[in-house]
């Protein structure tokens, strides 16, 4: 037998894009034009329904999967934080107030934290012949953009996981093209967050990402997700916002939870207890 007919036997149905292509040099006529002719798998307006949603989850879950297996990706560092956050000596184009101005401003220094981390994941994950330990963001501006950033700084590819969101959510600009994905549902986002993950670190950040944190530890509480090292960086900035031996107290969460993080303040002291945990 033939390579092209061994293909040929191999993939009995590998004719979607072929009859795709058909479809587009048939006449045009009032039938041809009607939506109910479009191809099922071509009909955007058809996958866009409300009815097909389930058909569109399950796509958003499997092309970043096999476009990250097919690079070969086995375990990923996930940095959550502020899209709001400059980089030191940027502008604050966030602020809405004089204050937030300048908490933004100060807060910037947590840019260079994130930077000098993912450098850190980085320079581990050039090391390996697989592709562990590879930094993943949410693909924006702020803490994510300094994560892809520290990744490129040492030659090592990264992955944006971007959202389609009324401001602040576009690609920056040191995402890797191949590895920069595009969501609409937030729930499929996330478990691409924490499918490979080894360890979370979430720098100072909004709405977004107090959920993320408090997701991923309550998936570590529960026991849907096994213990990775979870850091929340700045002690003074988290200190402030949640306050979790209020919950201790009050007894909504056991004494032992508050063991499920760390709080750290450098970029050294969170890479170490990462180096730590996994022995590295």
């Amino acid at each position: 037998m033939n390579a092209a007919a061994t293909e040929k036997h191999h993939n009995p149905l590998k004719h979607s894009s072929e009859d795709r292509e058909r479809v587009r040099k048939v006449p045009d006529t009032p039938q041809t034009r009607a939506p109910a002719y479009r191809l099922a798998f071509d009909d955007q307006d058809f996958l866009c329904r409300e009815e097909t949603r389930p058909i569109r989850l399950q796509l958003e879950l499997l092309k970043p999967e096999m476009l990250l297996a097919e690079a070969g990706i086995e375990s990923t560092v996930v940095l959550f934080g502020g899209a709001r956050i400059p980089e030191p000596g940027g502008e604050a184009w966030a602020a809405k107030t004089p204050i937030a101005k300048k908490n933004l401003e100060k807060n910037s220094r947590y840019y260079e934290v994130a930077r000098q981390f993912a450098r850190m994941a980085s320079l581990e994950s050039a090391k390996r012949e697989n592709k562990e330990y590879v930094v993943v963001t949410g693909g924006g501006p702020g803490v994510m953009e300094a994560g892809n950033r520290g990744a490129q700084d040492v030659g090592v590819p990264s992955i944006g996981l971007n959202i389609v969101l009324p401001h602040e959510q576009a690609p920056n600009e040191y995402v890797t093209p191949d590895l920069c994905f595009n969501f609409h549902y937030f729930a499929i986002r996330k478990m691409h967050f924490l499918m490979r993950a080894r360890a979370v670190a979430v720098f100072p950040g909004g709405f977004g990402t107090l959920d993320e944190f408090f997701e991923t530890l309550t998936l570590i509480q529960t026991g849907r997700m096994e213990r990775i090292p979870l850091l929340l960086f700045g002690q003074q900035f988290w200190k402030r916002v949640i306050n979790i031996d209020a919950l201790v107290e009050e007894g909504t969460v056991s004494p032992g939870d508050v063991d499920l993080f760390k709080i750290v303040d450098t970029a050294e002291e969170g890479w170490q207890t990462i180096a730590d945990f996994y022995e590295l």
